[in-house]
């Protein structure tokens, strides 16, 4: 849908400002919860990242406004990088973007983005996010990246094919009507 490297930037904007905070909700609630509201005193899992003094990150607490900043920069990055240009590239490898149903291109992109997204972040999680205070395993690292590639995947895919990206494509055509509009009229003419 994005047609030049501005629309493509702000389209990754959108997705990774909605992508980011679903996964730290995730991740905080569904993945951690259990742990955060079972500390003494808390009345649920904000509460108990209170008590706890925030998230641990590298070894030590941070707040959660923290951890979704360093997401938000490390998924954009990564998204403007590596996973559009690379999942955009693997899709045209299965379907010729010019023949096939925009639906069914779109859709490869975004298994494409999940397959290439997922274990990225994963893995960058799994360094963030390492217990360090108990010293460094490397083998303790892979099977932290691969226990979170588990249970990151399955959200990843259905949260981003059925949920965030028809919201940021619905949100992106809003933004940028004029320009679709203007688009369209000149497709009709060729």
């Amino acid at each position: 849908m994005p047609r030049n490297q501005f629309q493509r930037m702000i389209f990754a904007l959108l997705t990774v400002i909605v992508t980011v905070h679903a996964y730290v909700f995730y991740s905080l609630y569904v993945v951690n919860g259990s742990f955060f509201s079972s500390i003494e005193g808390a009345t649920g899992v904000l509460d108990g990242i209170r008590l706890n003094g925030g998230v641990m990150m590298f070894g030590r607490l941070f707040p959660i406004w923290a951890v979704v900043l360093l997401e938000f920069v490390l998924a954009y990055t990564l998204e403007c990088t590596v996973g559009s240009p690379c999942s955009f590239k693997l899709a045209c490898k299965v379907f010729d973007p010019k023949t096939t149903h925009p639906v069914l291109f779109e859709t490869a992109i975004i298994c494409a983005t999940v397959g290439i997204m997922c274990p990225a972040m994963s893995f960058l999680a799994a360094i963030i996010y390492y217990p360090y205070y108990a010293g460094f395993d490397v083998f303790t690292l892979i099977a932290n990246w691969i226990k979170l590639v588990c249970l990151n995947f399955l959200f990843a895919f259905f949260s981003q094919l059925f949920f965030i990206q028809p919201l940021i494509r619905t949100v992106f055509k809003m933004i940028f009507a004029k320009d679709i509009k203007k688009r369209e009229s000149e497709l009709e003419w060729d």
